[in-house]
């Protein structure tokens, strides 16, 4: 797979994954790993950069069940990668305006190659927004492997793996369940409803993608246990609405405190002020400010 320059890949999967512990979203030994609830079957997708090749360049595998995966499932696997890597994303607007502002320039150089990127379904965006509601990123990185663990699709291997659950995976199960792995009893009744409507296809959450922000937005909120920071993360993680930067995140406001002098007492306005002077690319600035937390914790190195 031919990638425009830059990209790398390690920024783009650290973006996703966010934590060491997630065990959906996997990397070792310069390899992305996941399991994918594909439409013909499950598999595990393999993704590598090419150090050779002298243009960015992916290589990719794909591992069924039974062990090669069926042609069916290789037609699937390029344009789920092509959205979960943000492999057609074009940065050339967003470098330009980091250009004029020398924090955010200072910042997009030490990440430069990282594209933005964007969970396979809005359903596993919105799930993963109800995890870690009120609660550590750790903590809600935890809960989301439990559920692949316990609900997911499994590739067998000398270790199984397990991939995040459809939405027909959780229609079916009793918030009591969830409740066992950690989730709190709201959190479970949310997570199982959505599951629900979605997979008896009263709610088309896939269709957001082609609906306005206001349209966007009125339907997240409308869903139970949803509210503004959950709508705001799914647009952003789950829609790839770039513009995006969740003004209630609270990992994100420390970081603008810590690069850009952001106010310890200030709310969802005073962030949303800020980010205007990145528009259209604010969700943008919210990748690289997660990228440089995680280089502060050592997961991630700098460009070269």
């Amino acid at each position: 797979i031919n990638v425009s320059s830059p990209f790398r890949l390690d920024y783009v999967v650290w973006a996703l994954r966010r934590r060491a512990h997630n065990e959906v979203d996997r990397f070792d030994a310069g390899c992305h790993r996941r399991v994918l609830c594909l439409a013909s079957e499950s598999a595990e997708v393999t993704v590598r950069q090419d150090p050779a090749a002298s243009r960015p360049s992916l290589i990719a595998e794909l591992r069924g069940p039974a062990g090669t995966a069926g042609r069916a499932a290789i037609a699937e696997v390029g344009p789920v990668l092509e959205r979960t890597l943000g492999l057609t994303v074009d940065l050339a607007g967003f470098y330009r305006v980091a250009a004029s502002d020398a924090r955010l320039n200072a910042l997009a150089a030490r990440s430069r190659g990282m594209r933005p990127p964007c969970f396979p379904t809005v359903f596993e965006a919105v799930v993963n927004a109800v995890a870690c509601q009120q609660l550590s990123l750790d903590v809600g990185i935890h809960l989301l492997s439990r559920l692949a663990r316990r609900f997911g699709p499994a590739v067998p291997g000398p270790v199984t793996r397990y991939g995040f659950p459809a939405p027909a995976q959780l229609a079916d199960v009793e918030p009591t369940e969830l409740r066992a792995l950690g989730f709190s009893t709201a959190k479970a009744r949310t997570i199982t409803s959505v599951a629900g409507q979605v997979a008896a296809e009263a709610l088309d959450l896939e269709a957001l993608r082609d609906a306005d922000d206001d349209r966007a937005m009125g339907i997240l909120l409308g869903l139970p246990g949803i509210g503004r920071w959950s709508a705001e993360y799914v647009m952003l993680r789950g829609l790839a609405r770039y513009h995006v930067l969740p003004g209630d995140d609270v990992g994100a406001r420390n970081n603008l405190r810590r690069r850009f002098g952001l106010a310890e007492d200030a709310g969802y306005d005073a962030v949303a002020r800020l980010s205007r002077r990145w528009q259209p690319y604010a969700g943008l600035v919210y990748f690289h400010l997660l990228l440089d937390a995680l280089a502060a914790r050592g997961y991630v190195g700098e460009a070269g």
